[in-house]
Formats: C-alpha cells, sequence, structure tokens
C-alpha cells in the first residue's frame, strides 16, 4: 500500500474510522457483509448476462492463491479460516502437484491453493459496454450528464439535476462510485468514503499466462489472463481524487510479476488507475434512504464492484418493487450514516 503523505491531514477523520474496524471481530463481522453480495457472484453474472451478447466475456474457471510454501499460507490461516465459515472450499497444491497444474511460475513458488466455481470477466470494459447495449435495445435511455441533485418534493424524489436540466422520476439510484459522496450528502446521507486509488498494469500478447487468475500472497496483487493480454492489479494507494497516478505502484507491480513469473515477455504495456470507492467500515452502503421516498444508494464496494454488481442490482429491484429480498439488508443500510 502507498499513501500520499501531503493528503493525510485530509485523510485523517477517513482513517482514524477506518482503523477502530481493523480488529478480528469486526473483520469477522465485515465478512458475513461481504459474503451476502459475493459469494454468488458467478451465477448472477451468467444470469444476468444471459442472452443479451455479453455472455462471452464471463470465463468460469479456478482461482488460485500462491504461496512459498505451506508454512507462508498456514501464516495466513486468519482469512483461510473466515472463508472455511462461509463454506468455501478449495484444495491444497504443493510441489510437483502445483507446478503440473501450471509451470508458468518460479521454483520460488511451491504451494498453492486452488478454488473451484469461480470466474473472472475476460475484457471487463466490453462486457459492461454489451450489457449497456442490451439496456438500450430493450427501450431504456442512457443519458450522459454530470449529475448534480436529488430533486425531492413532499419527500418524494421527482427528478435527477443534470447538466442544468431536471431529468423526471419516480426513483433515483445513486451508483457513482468514489463520487457517490456529495449526492448522497445532499439527501443526509454523510458516508466516510475515500478514494482506493487502483493501479493496474495490462500486457499485451505476453509470451505465456498463468493457466488461471492468481492472487500471488507475497506481493498482494492479482494477475488475471483476458482476451489478449495479463492483467496485472492490487496495489492500492490512498492520495485522494485529484493528483496525477505515481510511478511507484506500476514498477512495483512489475517486478512482482517478473519475480512470480520469470522469462515474461510481452509486445506492449499499458498502464492506468482507477478510483475505488472505499466506505470507513469496509460495507457497501445499498438500500433505501429513509427521508426521502424513492431514492436509494449502491455504492461503497472497495475492490469488488464489477464482482458485486448482479447482485447489488438485483437487490434493489427489489426493494424499489417490495419483493423480499431474502437476505438481511440492515448492514447495507444507508441509514447507518443518517446525520
Amino acid at each position: 500500500m502507498f499513501l500520499r503523505w501531503s493528503y493525510l491531514p485530509k485523510l485523517l477523520p477517513w482513517l482514524i474510522r477506518y482503523l477502530k474496524n481493523a480488529n478480528a471481530s469486526d473483520t469477522k463481522r465485515i465478512a458475513e457483509s461481504i459474503a451476502g453480495v459475493t459469494l454468488d457472484s458467478l451465477s448472477e453474472h451468467q444470469e444476468i448476462a444471459n442472452g443479451t451478447g455479453a455472455e462471452k466475456w464471463i470465463a468460469p474457471s479456478d482461482y488460485l492463491y500462491l504461496y512459498r510454501d505451506r508454512s507462508a499460507f498456514e501464516a495466513d490461516s486468519f482469512g483461510w479460516n473466515i472463508r472455511a465459515a462461509h463454506g468455501l472450499k478449495w484444495q491444497e497444491l504443493e510441489d510437483d502437484a502445483f507446478k503440473d497444474y501450471d509451470p508458468v511460475f518460479s521454483p520460488d513458488i511451491g504451494f498453492a491453493v486452488c478454488m473451484p466455481d469461480h470466474g473472472c470477466i475476460t475484457d471487463p470494459g466490453q462486457y459492461v459496454k454489451d450489457l449497456a447495449a442490451h439496456v438500450e435495445r430493450q427501450g431504456g435511455g442512457i443519458i450522459k450528464a454530470e449529475a448534480e441533485d436529488i430533486v425531492i418534493e413532499n419527500g418524494n424524489v421527482t427528478g435527477v439535476r443534470a447538466s442544468g436540466e431536471t431529468i423526471t422520476c419516480d426513483d433515483a439510484v445513486i451508483a457513482t462510485g468514489v463520487w457517490s459522496g456529495p449526492l448522497a450528502r445532499k439527501l443526509g446521507v454523510n458516508v466516510p468514503l475515500e478514494s482506493e486509488r487502483g493501479y493496474h498494469v495490462e500486457l499485451w500478447d505476453p509470451s505465456f499466462m498463468p493457466k488461471t487468475p492468481v492472487m500471488i500472497a507475497s506481493g498482494k496483487f492479482v494477475a488475471t489472463p483476458m482476451d489478449g493480454r495479463l492483467r496485472l492489479a492490487g496495489v492500492v494507494e490512498l492520495g485522494g481524487l485529484d493528483a496525477p497516478p505515481s510511478r511507484e505502484p506500476f514498477d512495483l507491480l512489475l517486478r512482482h510479476a517478473l519475480a512470480a513469473m520469470p522469462g515474461l515477455t510481452w509486445a506492449r504495456k499499458t498502464e492506468w488507475m482507477g478510483h475505488r470507492p472505499a466506505t470507513a467500515d469496509s460495507i457497501p452502503v445499498i438500500g433505501a434512504i429513509p427521508n426521502a421516498k424513492g431514492a436509494y444508494t449502491a455504492f461503497g464496494h472497495h475492490h469488488i464492484g464489477l464482482t458485486a454488481g448482479p447482485k447489488t442490482g438485483r437487490m434493489l429491484s427489489q426493494i424499489i418493487t417490495g419483493a423480499n429480498p431474502n437476505l438481511d439488508l440492515s448492514a447495507y443500510s444507508p441509514a447507518r450514516f443518517m446525520r
């Protein structure tokens, strides 16, 4: 993790609240909430994409965590005990068994945890574009504008103020990631929200790829085989929305990748930094805003926005239509941040 020290004074109120949750009991409580929007994410993605043209980007696969050896894995037992408590299953691959599964990794990596029934999106950008195109084909409209306010009359949503005009509506969902804070505050929901600046390096036409997405535990980063490229991601920087990307996180990702996969070459490289919406309690803000009928939130998913998107959308549609989500939603409620 990287920190821009010049941003620390502004970050401090959020950081203090964040660190108060950095203990074993709160971590288990947070994991319970995260499990509610992630454990069935593969099937949720398959269902929402079926028949849209976007389903081709969903690749069911194993997911591997890689360690130096068994002792390094056992030192990470706290997290694995939480996973086991939520029903996750895995196979342990050691030495030759791991090399037989995927031989591309350094001899320094001798142990893997192989988790079945996972998946990845091989082109996330095109996946979302294809889903959006399906919405338009079904009669939905997509308006690109700067959302400035939610219009409330007599306690009810009547529209969204965007780029100087009012778009009339009966219901409005604030789902603008790390930029959701100002809109939510106008409705009395004061979410402690910061950007986890996430760094990504994409290696196009690599000389080889791992068989499945892998989390390389020693470097705390993920290498994901995608359409035409290998994506490296996972490094976090706390530094706000306005500062330009830093050079060091990109370089660190590449060093870790080359150490884990010796001999890897590629035709070209692209780099980018994105803003992940981090709530101070690490739980997304999903649900109805109590004092504004027709106003809802769906943001604050940290690193798992794409993963949890379909389940979040299903939950919201059920809330809006009065159906039973069959899940305790209290932990996600925006009411926890009402002034």
